[in-house]
């Protein structure tokens, strides 16, 4: 492997900049549906959204850090960060009811969480060890080693495609729940719509950028071996 290759830049440079796209577009969107008022805070909304699919069990609790929201399937908790738990904004909104579409997708089985469940051990696994596994058998000129890596890092690229679709029914269902339940109205959804969205494409970059450092590692080899 060559440290500080200009041409893995060259190859991950097209996610990097998605990523950074992304990041200002969240970041944008969010300010800006901060300042939209809504009928209740997103811990409320979630609430709403959970009852009204009967999962009267899932509890939701504050977490600390800013976008720090997520849904724990393990314990069946929604937590959401403090500019979304008492915030009564369409941007609160937008991400709580997001949050909660992940319990309903728990709650249903939705095939895709399941593979991505499912894919979290080798994932985490992968992502620690392949990059050790990788530079060791680039330096001792170690194939075994090096497929291995390249194995191991397929299972975090896996991970990352099999998310995009969890993450795109997710924000569907949120905007679907919101409006039905009355939530939101369509000048509100407008808001969500953005924030959402906008969320969507750092999943796309992050995507992006774990295929493209997989087809580098991969050209890399190959290439070594031609030589």
């Amino acid at each position: 492997m060559y440290f500080f290759d200009p041409v893995y830049f060259l190859y991950i440079a097209p996610a990097l900049l998605l990523a950074v796209w992304a990041q200002f577009r969240v970041r944008s969107a969010y300010a800006e549906a901060q300042q939209v008022p809504a009928p209740m805070s997103g811990a409320e909304a979630a609430r709403r959204v959970l009852d009204s699919a009967g999962l009267y069990n899932v509890e939701i609790e504050p977490v600390a850090g800013e976008l720090s929201d997520h849904y724990d399937p393990h314990d069946k908790v929604l937590r959401l960060s403090s500019g979304v738990y008492g915030n009564r904004s369409m941007a609160a909104v937008g991400i709580a009811a997001h949050e909660a579409g992940h319990a309903l997708q728990h709650a249903l089985n939705y095939a895709p969480l399941v593979v991505r469940n499912l894919a979290v051990p080798a994932a985490n696994f992968g992502s620690g060890i392949s990059y050790i596994l990788l530079i060791a058998g680039f330096l001792l000129h170690f194939s075994m080693l090096i497929w291995t890596g390249i194995l191991l890092f397929g299972c975090v690229v896996f991970f990352q495609v099999v998310n995009l679709p969890v993450e795109f029914d997710a924000s569907a269902r949120a905007k679907d729940e919101l409006v039905s339940l009355g939530i939101i109205n369509q000048d509100g959804l407008v808001y969500v719509r953005r924030v959402l969205n906008a969320a969507a494409w750092t999943y796309v970059a992050a995507t992006l950028q774990s295929l493209l450092i997989l087809l580098y590692y991969i050209m890399r080899f190959t290439g070594n071996q031609r030589d």
